[in-house]
């Protein structure tokens, strides 16, 4: 037998988190002690995908590279765009 609820048991969601970068921005990746960083390459974002232990995720690209990488959230920082 199959029972239906309503009210508050039924009505509980997770929170999707929202995603900080948007397609087609700059993004860098963050240096962490012991990594470097190459001459702080920029990527564009390709794509914004679903969560992974809670931080959004992005798949980015680098004009120097012929392939793209997915990464965190929490593993980026925005670049800003320098006026010429």
């Amino acid at each position: 037998m199959i029972r239906f609820t309503k009210g508050p048991a039924s009505a509980s969601r997770v929170e999707k988190p929202s995603h900080r970068f948007t397609v087609g921005q700059m993004v860098r990746i963050k240096s962490r002690i012991g990594i470097a960083v190459k001459d702080a390459e920029t990527f564009h974002v390709k794509a914004t995908l679903p969560a992974k232990d809670g931080s959004p995720q992005y798949r980015i690209r680098s004009d120097r590279e012929n392939h793209e990488r997915v990464t965190t959230e929490d593993n980026l920082e925005g670049v800003e765009a320098v006026a010429e």
